[in-house]
């Protein structure tokens, strides 16, 4: 089996979609995996598989947001809820 890192420069949408499919909710820490490349630099990546490639791919803020963007293109996210928004919470 073939293992490739790749940089989030050069993610495709293939692997984009692999990813987004792998992880929907987004990775988390335990999905993480460390290493460090032949100049002793320290990586992280999260995994994702193909039948005959794995792929490594770079974490970085870049990538969580590209994974978000692919998943829902025009969800917008409000940037901020007032008291009166919400309004009142009752105990039950």
């Amino acid at each position: 089996m073939r293992r490739v890192i790749v940089d989030y420069k050069k993610l495709n949408r293939n692997i984009l979609n692999l990813l987004v499919e792998k992880f929907p909710d987004g990775y988390a820490d335990r999905d993480i995996i460390s290493f460090k490349n032949h100049h002793n630099e320290a990586i992280e990546a999260v995994e994702v598989k193909t039948p005959d490639t794995i792929y490594l791919v770079k974490i970085s803020k870049r990538l969580a947001d590209s994974m978000q963007s692919f998943e829902n293109p025009t969800m917008e996210v409000p940037t901020g809820v007032s008291k009166e928004d919400v309004g009142e919470i009752e105990d039950k």
